[in-house]
């Protein structure tokens, strides 16, 4: 329908304003302008008087500008849950009450999980980086990761037991003896 799509393109920077006052951001405001046009123009049930296409066409931006802030909330709050779950890393001082058991275990894990994590879990590396690194996928990557942790977390519930269920603070493992030749 070539008048939908006329009557879209002369008010588009009209359009772009009145989105912009919206949402503040004029890369944004143009993109979502942009997505608009886009359903409009595959919408199924275009008005079919030309004086009703642009007041139609300002529904569509409002329910996208809506969809927006709808997202941003729904992020917010998915970062809030994020943060309570999972609080700050332990400040220097109280990392000497965790148990350091992990270390002494460390080697007890194959080698391929083990690089992993010391890279990813010890040293802070980017899941990403490391998968660039040893070239695969991210996917790949955090199945191995997964992997070499469940390996690293029963070998620390045989050595710690109760210890480590409890999250092994202050921890009072004891080594495990070592088998000695008589």
């Amino acid at each position: 329908m070539p008048g939908t799509e006329q009557a879209i393109l002369e008010n588009f920077q009209t359009f772009v304003g009145f989105v912009r006052k919206r949402v503040g951001d004029p890369h944004l405001a143009e993109d979502i302008v942009q997505d608009s046009l886009l359903k409009a123009l595959s919408a199924d049930n275009k008005p079919t008087d030309e004086e009703n296409i642009v007041p139609w066409f300002y529904r569509i931006l409002r329910r996208s500008i809506i969809d927006i802030y709808r997202r941003k909330d729904a992020r917010a709050r998915a970062l809030e849950r994020f943060a309570q779950e999972f609080p700050e890393q332990p400040v220097a001082e109280d990392a000497r009450l965790l148990c350091q058991c992990f270390t002494r275990l460390l080697p007890s894990v194959p080698p391929q999980y083990r690089e992993l994590l010391s890279a990813v879990d010890l040293q802070g590396e980017d899941i990403g980086d490391v998968a660039d690194r040893l070239g695969v996928t991210r996917n790949n990557l955090t199945v191995r990761l997964h992997r070499a942790r469940k390996h690293l977390k029963d070998a620390l519930t045989q050595t710690c037991r109760a210890c480590s269920d409890e999250g092994c603070l202050d921890c009072t493992c004891e080594e495990p003896k070592r088998k000695t030749a008589e």
